[in-house]
């Protein structure tokens, strides 16, 4: 029997087919049947959210998702043979438009749909900016305004949500490791493609109706709005599920698969991060998936979760989303922060200050995060009586994040800093996150709240959290892999104009954001008149200089991809594992699996710090040369202490 089977004739195209065909069948079986059972007012939202679910599963049907669990239900499961084919053993290209199971290919699946999911929330950044150039613009209408903000923002939720633990801790976690796949391969795939058949979901909201109600799709509102709002929810609940499956993975596969000798103390930091931050996003997600579960049931149903007239509460919504929606920062932000701490040292050849400081930090932010979720209900009137306390936890979280930040001080102090483009987003986190940290202290308090509440300074103060230290985090964690992930080097110099540039712009646009903020003007509104006309045009001249600084380092690294120069296996001089497998890297990662005698980051000791007139990181002779490779080569035990 040929290897892979029918896997051999499944792809995206036949699963974009067979969601198409089943959404289409569902669609007329109930736009057929429900008017004669259902003539209610919930009819055409029960329609859409079964024609959106039946597409999610005809295209998992289509792409190849189910064919494992069907033969092994069959009792002919995968062979050593499929199991190659599924992993995309000499595949070449078409590797990446199948139900593939190797985590390098699920790593690179995740980068290119996350930068996909950044331009297109990206340009809708745009036009709610360009919108906002004059008082009196009608560049779109109000309505359009409105749904532009809300699918804008759900957009770039989920794009920061997966921009490091998708593409990073898919391909290089298991590397870092010392594994020669995930833990669970067919899942980690699974994640994926739910992820991508969210997509297509989430963009049909544009016609239905859009999401008018802005990203967090407060009850009773959502119950009431127009049918974007059930592929909303349908995309909610398909993203969550990805998510909780890819999760459990990352989280088994670092507690379970770690190379011997790896004890807790020489586990990369990056490994820390990642798994705190997926470990909180399967606490967190799940109080947004009952949520939309119960949106859905409201609005194809008329259950009345959130309905105060026939008994629910808006209350309850508002409380589900939250326990989800603040814990969802430090999921976002701490894979970026500890992908910064992993460059830190390579970049000042100097071990990671206070190690045991970062657990805790990131130890502390995942605990208390869960605790914090009131302080965005301030004024919604629930449970005044716990204003207080909320006071307390959220104050009480910027004492682990200032131990991150110290952690970075502590590893640039009086290091040799090798000025890279990796390392320049250290630096640029640091001012970001330094801002909408001490930002955040002031909205923590419930006066400043009050008078805040709802305005462009809140808008602000979250982009420099997300954007300003979580994207600029993705950035230098994209540029420091790139040439592990893809086998090239970036272009320095654009991807560097590209960044610098992007930051200059991100900080005029929301110091403007800031000003109009502090001045009053409030947030999801297509036209704040006059009075604040100076800051928004200063904001959305800043947003094109995003714009043009963004796609910039996008050409960096569309050219570096197809012509830059090849990366050695090690160009860094690294010492974590990913660094000493040969670029690119093989199907199951090492030949011989590796054995960890030391920790990652003595840069300093036994001579490991580079002394002045040294070769250079990367090349012959120098630290973190590569080990000989070819046919000939001998196998590598791997024992970490030496570059």
């Amino acid at each position: 029997m040929t290897a892979g089977g029918i896997m051999r004739h499944l792809n995206v195209v036949t699963g974009i087919v067979m969601g198409v065909l089943l959404a289409t069948a569902t669609w007329w079986v109930t736009s057929s049947t429900f008017p004669v059972l259902d003539e209610g007012d919930h009819k055409d939202d029960a329609v859409t959210i079964l024609t959106l679910v039946a597409w999610v599963i005809g295209f998992l049907i289509g792409v190849g998702a189910f064919v494992g669990p069907a033969r092994w239900l069959l009792g002919r499961d995968l062979t050593v043979e499929d199991e190659h084919y599924l992993a995309g053993k000499d595949a070449g290209v078409a590797r990446y438009f199948r139900f593939t199971t190797d985590h390098k290919v699920v790593g690179m699946q995740y980068l290119v749909t996350t930068m996909v999911l950044f331009g297109f929330g990206g340009t809708l950044a745009m036009l709610i900016r360009t919108n906002l150039i004059t008082p009196g613009s009608r560049f779109v209408d109000p309505a359009t305004y409105n749904s532009l903000v809300g699918i804008h923002g759900i957009t770039m939720i989920i794009a920061t949500i997966i921009m490091v633990s998708g593409p990073f801790g898919n391909f290089i976690l298991p590397i870092m490791i010392g594994a020669r796949d995930m833990a669970f391969p067919r899942l980690n795939a699974l994640s994926f493609w739910l992820l991508f058949a969210a997509v297509p979901v989430l963009i049909s909201s544009l016609f239905l109706g859009g999401i008018s109600t802005g990203w967090s799709a407060y009850a009773p509102l959502s119950d009431q709005a127009n049918r974007g709002m059930d592929a909303f929810l349908v995309t909610i609940v398909t993203f969550a599920i990805s998510t909780g499956v890819a999760g459990m993975n990352i989280t088994t596969t670092a507690v379970r698969m770690r190379a011997r000798g790896m004890t807790w103390s020489r586990t990369p930091i990056f490994v820390f991060g990642t798994v705190a931050s997926v470990a909180l996003g399967l606490v967190a997600f799940p109080m947004f998936e009952v949520a939309m579960i119960e949106l859905g049931m409201d609005r194809g149903m008329g259950a009345g979760f959130y309905d105060p007239s026939i008994g629910g509460s808006g209350w309850l919504y508002a409380n589900l989303f939250w326990l989800m929606g603040h814990p969802e920062v430090y999921v976002i932000l701490l894979p970026a922060i500890v992908a910064l701490m992993e460059i830190t040292p390579v970049f000042t050849r100097k071990p990671l200050f206070s190690f045991t400081s970062a657990i805790l930090g990131i130890m502390g932010i995942a605990g208390l995060s869960l605790f914090v979720w009131a302080h965005h209900m301030y004024v919604a009137g629930w449970a005044p009586v716990l204003g207080g306390p909320f006071m307390v936890t959220t104050e009480l979280i910027s004492i682990p994040t200032g131990l991150l930040f110290l952690v970075l001080l502590g590893t640039l102090w009086r290091g040799r800093v090798w000025m890279r483009l990796p390392v320049m987003a250290v630096y640029a986190l640091l001012w970001n996150f330094t801002i909408g940290g001490i930002t955040g202290i002031y909205l923590s308090d419930i006066p400043v709240d009050q008078a805040m509440h709802g305005s462009m300074f809140v808008t602000a103060h979250f982009h420099y959290t997300l954007m300003g230290a979580g994207l600029t985090g993705a950035m230098g964690a994209l540029a420091y892999w790139f040439p592990k992930m893809t086998g090239r080097m970036l272009h320095e110099k654009a991807g560097a104009i590209g960044f610098w540039v992007a930051q200059v712009g991100f900080n005029v646009t929301f110091m403007g954001m800031f000003a109009v903020g502090l001045a009053g003007q409030p947030r999801r509104v297509a036209d704040p008149g006059t009075y604040f006309r100076v800051g928004n045009l200063i904001s959305s001249i800043g947003a094109y200089t995003i714009m043009l600084g963004m796609l910039t380092f996008l050409g960096a690294i569309i050219y570096s991809w197809r012509a830059g120069s090849v990366a050695s296996a090690s160009p860094w001089g690294a010492r974590t594992l990913e660094w000493q497998t040969p670029t690119p890297v093989p199907l199951e990662n090492f030949e011989v699996l590796p054995v960890v005698t030391q920790d990652f980051y003595g840069y300093g000791e036994d001579g490991h710090r580079a002394a002045a007139g040294a070769p250079a990181p990367g090349t012959p002779g120098g630290p973190g040369a590569p080990p000989p490779q070819g046919p000939d080569a001998p196998p590598q035990r791997v024992e970490v202490g030496a570059p």
